[in-house]
């Protein structure tokens, strides 16, 4: 199944855009091979609201962000993950409003990526929250509520927001509607990652708010085949040990031979991500840094 992108979003750069009677968003000037058009910051509320994913800390971005919460309270401000396309502008607009943030916690629980690929999105370091929030805790606020809900894979602390006002969540980089999401280990898991989006398919949201590309209005169908896209990866991996292409170079070549070559490097890293799962569930050997099937899956057949 292939998976149901949208890959328009026509909508002003800096500029507050109304998406339903609680909710507008305001596009970030960053777009990129990894953030698509930019990232989308939510406002959410009415006279008192919440930020979600506040974005970049660029100084036409923070005039935007002040323009966008003049004559409003900001009474949370609440950060999915923490890489630099979504948590940096959580600072100064803390200091303007005096308004807590709120995540799961900071960047990779200390973890520092490997592989000496820089990622464009980055880590920021800097974030703490002022409050720590765990799968399942309630936000309240006057006129909106979040469910707190636990999404680790992109990132060790990617926390997605549902709005139960409206049931809708707010999915930072777990779920975006343009692109898969990128998964680099170490801080990046796979194995979390795909327990993370079977998790979201037994929601039942009626919409998915992506930092990056336009709201996903039918959930389930999406998300079952951002599911059965990794399962597909998983697949020509194995086939890949199968025929002997047995380094992670030589697969991306073979398996991403259509993809822009600057989305390379991100997809060596999701290859890492799924060879550590196969590794870890003694389905495949490592040896140096060559792969091969283990035993166990010369026996088996694909995943499925």
């Amino acid at each position: 199944m292939a998976i149901p992108f949208i890959r328009t979003l026509d909508a002003p750069y800096e500029e507050t855009v109304a998406l339903s009677p609680r909710v507008s968003r305001l596009l970030a000037r960053n777009p990129g091979p990894f953030t698509f058009k930019g990232s989308g910051v939510y406002v959410v509320g009415d006279r008192d609201i919440a930020v979600i994913d506040p974005g970049p800390d660029l100084p036409e971005h923070l005039d935007a962000l002040r323009r966008a919460i003049a004559g409003k309270r900001v009474s949370h401000i609440l950060v999915t993950h923490t890489h630099s396309d979504h948590s940096p502008a959580a600072r100064p607009l803390k200091e303007w409003t005096g308004a807590p943030t709120y995540a799961f916690g900071p960047h990779g629980s200390g973890k520092v990526e490997d592989g000496g690929v820089r990622m464009e999105e980055g880590g920021d370091m800097d974030f703490v929250p002022d409050v720590r929030v765990k799968d399942g805790d309630i936000v309240r606020g006057d006129g909106f509520t979040f469910e707190c809900v636990y999404t680790p894979g992109h990132t060790s602390n990617h926390m997605c927001f549902a709005l139960k006002e409206e049931k809708a969540l707010f999915t930072g980089d777990h779920i975006m509607g343009w692109s898969t999401t990128v998964v680099t280990p170490p801080d990046g898991d796979m194995a979390q990652y795909m327990a993370s989006v079977k998790k979201l398919i037994a929601r039942d949201d009626e919409i998915l708010y992506p930092t990056h590309g336009a709201p996903v209005t039918d959930p389930k169908p999406f998300l079952k085949a951002y599911l059965e896209h990794r399962v597909d990866r998983e697949n020509q991996i194995l086939a890949c040990l199968r025929d002997g292409v047995n380094t992670i170079p030589a697969m991306v070549a073979r398996m991403y031979a259509d993809v822009d070559k600057r989305l390379h490097p991100a997809a060596s890293r999701s290859v890492l991500a799924h060879l550590i799962q196969l590794v870890n569930e003694g389905r495949a050997t490592k040896t140096g840094e060559e792969y091969s099937l283990s035993v166990m899956a010369r026996k088996s057949g694909p995943s499925s």
